[in-house]
Formats: C-alpha cells, sequence, structure tokens
C-alpha cells in the first residue's frame, strides 16, 4: 500500500510550523487526538515539547508507533525516555 508523505501546517505552541508524515500517521494522529479530546495542535505541542532531539516528524513517527504498538499489547518501542508522551 503507498502511502505518500503529506506536508500540513500546524500550529505549535503559538507557532506555524510545517509537518511532513505519511497519510497513515497523520489519520493515526486525528484517532489518538480525538480520544484524548484534544486538538491535533495540542497533541503535537505535547510530543514537540517532550522530544529533546530529532526532528518533529520523526518524534511523531515514534509517538504514534509507542501508542499503537501500546494499545496492542505489545509493548513500547525502544524510545528514549526523555522523548516519551504518555501515551494512553
Amino acid at each position: 500500500m503507498k502511502s505518500p508523505v503529506v506536508k500540513r501546517s500546524i500550529v505549535v505552541a503559538g507557532h506555524k510550523t510545517s509537518v511532513s508524515l505519511e497519510e497513515a500517521f497523520w489519520n493515526g494522529m486525528k484517532e489518538i487526538s480525538g480520544l484524548r479530546n484534544m486538538t491535533l495542535s495540542e497533541l503535537v505541542g505535547e510530543i514537540d515539547g517532550a522530544r529533546q532531539q530529532g526532528n518533529l516528524s520523526s518524534a511523531i513517527r515514534l509517538f504514534v508507533l509507542d501508542y499503537f504498538k501500546n494499545r496492542a499489547g505489545a509493548g513500547p518501542v525502544a524510545v528514549p525516555a526523555e522523548q516519551k508522551v504518555a501515551a494512553q
């Protein structure tokens, strides 16, 4: 299945930025933010605030992967503790 990268503008902590993610990750972010009763911008802001290094797109991909792995009962992805955001 082809999942092209989609670039979207989003406001994070009051600043507009562009984030490039595959559509599957955007869909995952929408699902997670809906389940947590928060906006996509708020969720991205949490992820951005928790990351210590690397780019925002990578941090989002790791967050989404970790969230769905935990939900499936497979355990967390090996991500440095300072990059983790509570995925519950």
